[in-house]
């Protein structure tokens, strides 16, 4: 009976979610994109895994995958991250800190950067009268950063958490133009008492909105700087959809020391895309991580996610995929992970280096 009624009421959770999700959607009369970079995601041991940590998630890296996670926290925690893409061109950098704040509730605080820097504005590189003058040349970056609050708390339910993310968006190209987003993300998770675990994140649950601000003299330079080209001024609001995020896990532990963590995500987008499963309705991309562990002090890690159905050029369609795959080392409160993933799918060999460090507050007490 227990357990039961357990499972109705994270039925009824991610039934509300679900609602939440169609019924915002719907009430946009224009949907656009934006703040991709949030989606690359952070923290090398959940990218190994090709980020199907959805359910499992229970460290300061949970106020970005799922904040209901931060409840599994101890004692306070500090995570960073870097990694680069496109040849080193551009740079994506994470830092965040969460707490405990008794035993029924935690909070987090991150920050994500991801920036092209020193790029070269040519725009004043000829005057008026076709002269030449390099020194004409400035350099300018152009930086997303994304800001979250994060709070979780125990629901009177045994097992079952909630979180909730409030996110602060900046985005500056240089002197051209700036914006400022605001959005809300909402996250459950439920573990059972045979050690499933299950998790659900819904991403923009608001539709974050981002309003820009365009430096029109200094876009007036752009136009000019391209004779006949007529360049128009970008789009002054942008809005990011919802998404939503479903997972699954199992963790097994044989003869004490070794351990195998499997997990399973469903990417939930609603709109019609290349996705593996997709309608006019929304579209669905799976994810799948293993984890093996020794000891709690060395981990193994692959995934495999990002299925897309390309359209060649002979008309046909081929699935790709995006593999994954990390190490990482633990110990007394310390921890380094590394990723070897693809930013895009094993077609292509743009492969990105991520490198992680986690510390627990405990090795101070």
């Amino acid at each position: 009976m227990c357990i039961f009624v357990k499972n109705l009421q994270l039925k009824r959770v991610i039934t509300i979610l679900i609602c939440i999700i169609t019924s915002t959607v719907f009430s946009q009369t224009v949907r656009k994109y934006s703040n991709e970079f949030m989606n690359i995601g952070v923290d090398a041991a959940a990218l190994g895994m090709s980020s199907a940590v959805t359910a499992q998630t229970a460290d300061v890296n949970s106020g970005y995958w799922n904040p209901a996670g931060l409840l599994n926290l101890e004692d306070n925690q500090l995570a960073l991250m870097h990694s680069s893409y496109f040849a080193s061109i551009a740079n994506y950098d994470y830092a965040a800190y969460a707490m405990p704040l008794d035993d029924r509730s935690a909070v987090g605080i991150s920050l994500i950067r991801f920036a092209v820097d020193d790029i070269l504005n040519t725009t004043q590189l000829i005057d008026d009268q076709g002269n030449i003058n390099y020194d004409r040349i400035s350099l300018f970056s152009t930086a997303d950063y994304g800001l979250t609050f994060s709070y979780a708390r125990k629901l009177p339910v045994e097992g079952l958490n909630y979180g909730v993310n409030a996110k602060v968006i900046r985005r500056i190209i240089g002197n051209f133009a700036s914006s400022w987003g605001f959005g809300l993300d909402l996250g459950v998770q439920f573990e059972s008492s045979n050690n499933w675990k299950f998790g659900v994140m819904a991403r923009d649950i608001t539709t974050t909105f981002n309003a820009w601000s365009i430096n029109k003299d200094e876009f007036a330079k752009v136009q000019n700087a391209v004779e006949g080209q007529n360049q128009e001024l970008p789009e002054t609001t942008e809005i990011t959809i919802p998404k939503l995020q479903i997972g699954i896990s199992k963790k097994m532990t044989f003869h004490y020391d070794y351990t195998l963590e499997t997990a399973l995500n469903l990417n939930v987008r609603f709109e019609q895309n290349n996705d593996v499963f997709s309608s006019s309705f929304a579209s669905v991309n799976p994810a799948l991580g293993f984890e093996f562990g020794y000891i709690d002090m060395v981990y193994l890690r692959t995934g495999v996610g990002n299925f897309q159905n390309e359209l060649q050029i002979d008309n046909t369609e081929q699935l790709t995929f995006q593999p994954s795959f990390g190490v990482g080392f633990k110990y007394n409160g310390i921890q380094i992970d590394y990723a070897f993933t693809d930013i895009g799918d094993q077609s292509v060999a743009l492969y990105s280096n991520v490198f992680s460090l986690k510390l627990d507050f405990s090795i101070f007490r």
